[in-house]
């Protein structure tokens, strides 16, 4: 029984692991698939881009329309061009997507993803028509050298949309954005607009929790968002002549872990920051549950959590303070961040925190922290982080030599893509840049993005694990260009 028992067990646990990976394997692609729609559609048709047309569609497309017959990559690039494109209000057509009629289904060979089938539904608006049209299609997609090519699309069964839930009004209207949330499985939406250097707008759609409004100063967990606070705490602390980026942190505190190791000697505030310490994301990854290096310090990328907390035993250790009495004397202090708290404490007003989905809908248990982490959890508003943001894009109370630092391109995660210190930067073309952070834990999607040259940015906050699917629109709706080639760069 024994025997047959630990059989049973062997062969749940391994098709467990195996279901686990392919639904992360459909994740991914799911995210991809649409990503890839999005820059066809939202950048590509609607704002004539003609460039993302050359680039995802397959040099063998066959474009199949039920009023317009059978299109090769040529022609369909030729008549996008010498049609709505070539007209001085090209810009009036537009296309969306039905992300709720959306399917997406994975084709397998030898048991690997090779390409997706995606079924849906799209409309198409016109300002000089009085009603939308409302299309069907099936795309098949396929990887080609490593990269996703639409190599099959059948557009059919065109008619009068009915319904103008879809428009490009969308937001201009609450009820329209809480339609288009509920379509991605988002309850809760907390926006964030800067324009000319300060926080013009700040909008929250959704809920706290199950028939419960969301206020104006709702509360998030914005996850990896906690890191810039603390890149800001050493950064403040380097400009203030208090904290040498580049002196050895050893000099103030070395993990147990790695005592033995001597790399642990080359450790700085600027591999940290950078995202070149050498550790794993978190010592809870490795096999043996310790932290460890796994490529040597300082000679590529390498996300890590435990870098940031390596940093704050280490700022605590010489200041002989908290990093929440820095971060409270230095920074929510001086900004009047009083509702941003890097721990639940009994003055967390539980009412306002918003509580996180799953992807399907399922409340995760708000984890109430009683342990400051320098990489996660923080606690905070879209108004708090907001100000915080204006801050440092109008320099961050930094001397002039440590922004420019802050800004540099010390590691590149990809072509265009760099982490400065402590910030993502990415290279928009003609000397522009944007500096960037996200956050993502369970019922946690989060995203920021500044504008240094135009004094513009956006803060996404959202609660549900699928919270991702909004941003692609949100950062064309608000930041325009520069929005769309961020896009083009992650995708």
């Amino acid at each position: 029984m024994r025997i047959r028992s630990f059989y049973l067990s062997f062969v749940f646990n391994f098709f467990a692991i195996i279901s686990y990976a392919q639904n992360l394997d459909l994740r991914v692609l799911n995210k991809t698939i649409l990503a890839n729609d999005s820059l066809l559609f939202d950048v590509g048709f609607n704002q004539c881009d003609i460039s993302q047309f050359e680039n995802l569609l397959s040099k063998h497309l066959k474009f199949y329309h039920d009023k317009d017959g059978v299109s090769t990559k040529t022609k369909f690039i030729s008549d996008l061009k010498n049609g709505i494109c070539n007209h001085v209000d090209n810009r009036q057509v537009k296309r969306f997507l039905i992300k709720d009629k959306t399917e997406i289904f994975p084709l397998y060979k030898n048991g690997i993803i090779y390409g997706a089938i995606q079924n849906g539904e799209h409309t198409f608006s016109e300002k000089r028509e009085s009603q939308q049209g409302v299309a069907k299609f099936s795309n098949v997609w396929i990887l080609e050298n490593k990269s996703w090519k639409l190599v099959n699309s059948f557009s059919f069964d065109h008619q009068t949309y009915k319904d103008n839930s879809i428009s490009t009004g969308l937001f201009e209207s609450d009820s329209l954005i809480t339609k288009w949330l509920d379509s991605n499985h988002v309850k809760t939406l907390g926006l964030g607009i800067i324009e000319d250097g300060k926080l013009q707008q700040i909008k929250i759609i959704g809920q706290t929790s199950e028939g419960n409004s969301a206020p104006y100063n709702s509360i998030f967990n914005v996850a990896s968002l906690t890191k810039p606070i603390t890149v800001m705490v050493a950064l403040r602390l380097a400009s203030l002549g208090k904290w040498n980026l580049d002196e050895p942190i050893y000099h103030f505190y070395t993990d147990f872990d790695i005592s033995l190791d001597v790399r642990n000697k080359q450790l700085t505030t600027t591999l940290i920051l950078s995202h070149q310490t050498g550790f794993p994301n978190w010592r809870s990854d490795t096999d043996n549950k310790k932290l460890q290096f796994i490529f040597d310090p300082g000679t590529k990328y390498g996300y890590s959590g435990e870098g940031f907390e390596y940093l704050r035993k280490a700022l605590e250790k010489k200041f002989k303070k908290s990093l929440n009495e820095l971060a409270q004397e230095l920074i929510f202090e001086p900004l009047k961040m009083h509702d941003t708290e890097f721990l639940w404490t009994k003055n967390t007003d539980e009412s306002r925190f918003v509580m996180g989905y799953d992807r399907v809908g399922n409340a995760y248990e708000t984890v109430k922290n009683k342990k400051i982490n320098a990489a996660d959890d923080l606690h905070t508003t879209i108004a708090d982080y907001g100000n915080f943001l204006v801050n440092v894009l109008n320099g961050g109370n930094l001397s002039e030599d440590i922004f420019r630092k802050m800004t540099q391109q010390y590691s590149k995660i990809k072509e265009n893509e760099y982490f400065g210190l402590g910030w993502i930067i990415y290279d928009l073309g003609n000397n522009e840049f944007a500096i960037s952070h996200s956050g993502a834990d369970k019922g946690s999607q989060c995203l920021v993005v500044l504008l240094p040259q135009s004094k513009k940015g956006v803060l996404i906050f959202t609660n549900s694990d699928e919270g991702y699917k909004v941003y692609n629109e949100l950062l064309i709706h608000y930041l325009g260009e520069k929005g769309k080639r961020i896009i083009e760069i992650e995708n």
